[in-house]
C-alpha cells in the first residue's frame, strides 16, 4: 500500500485517553479476578493523571470481561503501564486469565445529553481531528545481554529465518528492525492489521522460538518461555512503545537509509525527551529541505529510541539527524539528555560535541527485513 498525505500519529497531542481492556478468565476464577481487580483499582486510582475505571461482564459468556479506564492524556498512562508498579500491580491477575487484549483511543468526540456544555467544556481534552494514518501499527521491544556477548547475540539476531509475511485475511507482517548499542538490543516491527495477531502468529513459528531460546543465557534479565508467567513479565518488561510517527507528505525518496538513535534520558525525563524529539521531527518533516522523512519515537521509562529514515548520509546534518534542528534546541536536548550514559559530555554547542553525540547514539544495524525479504 503506498500513501504520499502526510501522517501524524502521536501521543502527545493532549487528548484524554479511552483504555479498553478485554480479558477472557478460567473457569472458577472469578472471585480470585475480583479480589485482584480490587488491589488493582485502588492502586491505580492514585496515579496521577488516571480520571476513571469501569468493569464490565459479558452478559453473553460470563468469562468475558472487559475493564475500561479513562485518563487525562496518554502520557501518564503509559509512564503508569510501563512501569515496574505496573507490573507487580497485575501479577495477581495471571492465573486468574486466559486471555487479554489491550486498546488504546483518544476521545475525538462525545455527547452529554440534557447536559449544556459550554464550548470551552465541549472541547476540553477532546482530539482535535481525525488522525490520517497509513494502516500500520508499529511496536519496539528492548532488552540487555551480558557484558562480551555481544557478537554472539548480533550473530543470532542476523541469522535467523524470518517467518511467513501473511499472517492471515487481514494482517502481514511489513518490516523488523534490529539495533544494537553495547549489550542493549532494540527490535522494531511494522505490521498491516493486528499487531497482536502478528506478534502471536511470529512468536509461534519454531524458527523464531529457536532463535529465542538460544538467546536465553546471555539475557541479563532471566525468562522461561515455556512458563507463561515469566514470558509474560519479560515481554511486559521489554515493550518500547511507539509513542509517534510522522512521515512527510509526497512520494518517498528513492534513497533512504534507516537509522536507530539511542537517547538514554536524565532520570524521570524520559516523556519529556520523547516529547522533545517528537515536536522536532514534526517541524523536520515539514521542512522540504530537512533529511528527515519519517521518524518513530519510541519511549519507555529513560530510555528513548528514534527510529529515522533520512536522505543521504547521517552525518551530513547533524542537527537534523540528532533532531536538534532550531536555536535552543541543542541546549534542550543537552538538558534531559544523560550524556555520561552515552559517553558524551560537555556543551552540545560545539561541532566535536555534536558530531561525538551523533557516532555515540547511532546504533548498530543488526537486520533490516521488509515483507519482500520474508
Amino acid at each position: 500500500m503506498t500513501m504520499s498525505g502526510r501522517i501524524s500519529q502521536s501521543a502527545f497531542d493532549g487528548s484524554r485517553l479511552r483504555v479498553i481492556l478485554l480479558l477472557d478468565l478460567y473457569e472458577g476464577a472469578q472471585e480470585q479476578f475480583l479480589d485482584a481487580y480490587e488491589h488493582m483499582r485502588n492502586q491505580v486510582a492514585s496515579v496521577p493523571g488516571h480520571l476513571s475505571d469501569q468493569l464490565c461482564q459479558s452478559i453473553e459468556n460470563p468469562s468475558q470481561w472487559l475493564i475500561t479506564s479513562e485518563w487525562e492524556s496518554a502520557p501518564p498512562f503509559l509512564a503508569w503501564v510501563n512501569s515496574e508498579e505496573h507490573v507487580e500491580t497485575v501479577r495477581p491477575m495471571h492465573s486468574c486469565v486466559r486471555d487479554t487484549r489491550s486498546m488504546r483511543y483518544s476521545i475525538l468526540r462525545e455527547t452529554h445529553p440534557g447536559r449544556p456544555l459550554s464550548a470551552e467544556a465541549a472541547t476540553g481534552g477532546l482530539q482535535s481531528a481525525a488522525r490520517v494514518g497509513d494502516g500500520v501499527a508499529r511496536h519496539a521491544l528492548t532488552f540487555t545481554v551480558k557484558p562480551g556477548s555481544e557478537s554472539k547475540v548480533a550473530e543470532l539476531l542476523s541469522g535467523y529465518q524470518s517467518p511467513k509475511a501473511q499472517v492471515d485475511d487481514t494482517t502481514r507482517l511489513r518490516r523488523t528492525s534490529l539495533f544494537m548499542h553495547g549489550n542493549r538490543v532494540v527490535r522494531a516491527v511494522e505490521v498491516e492489521g493486528d499487531l497482536l495477531a502478528a506478534l502471536r502468529h511470529v512468536a509461534r513459528q519454531p524458527e523464531i522460538r529457536a532463535v529465542e531460546e538460544a538467546l536465553n543465557p546471555y539475557l541479563e534479565q532471566d525468562r522461561d518461555l515455556s512458563d507463561p508467567d515469566s514470558a509474560r513479565v519479560f515481554f511486559t518488561r521489554a515493550a518500547l512503545p511507539a509513542v509517534h510517527h510522522v512521515v512527510a507528505g509526497g512520494p518517498e525518496p528513492a534513497a533512504v537509509s534507516r537509522h536507530a538513535l539511542y537517547y538514554p534520558a536524565v532520570k524521570g525525563r524520559g516523556m519529556e525527551l520523547a516529547r522533545f524529539l517528537a515536536h522536532q521531527d514534526e517541524a523536520a518533516t515539514e521542512d522540504p529541505d530537512s533529511p528527515v522523512h519519517a521518524s518513530t519515537v519510541f519511549q519507555r521509562d529513560d530510555t528513548v529510541v528514534r527510529l529515522v529514515d533520512v536522505t543521504g548520509q547521517l552525518d551530513l546534518d547533524p542537527l537534523a539527524a540528532l533532531g536538534i534542528k532550531g536555536a535552543g534546541k541543542a541546549a534542550e536536548l543537552e538538558r534531559l539528555l544523560d550524556g555520561a550514559a552515552i559517553g558524551v559530555e560537555g556543551s552540545l554547542d560545539s561541532e566535536r560535541n555534536l558530531n561525538r553525540l551523533l557516532a555515540h547514539a547511532d546504533m548498530l544495524p543488526v537486520t533490516d527485513r521488509s515483507a519482500a525479504d520474508a
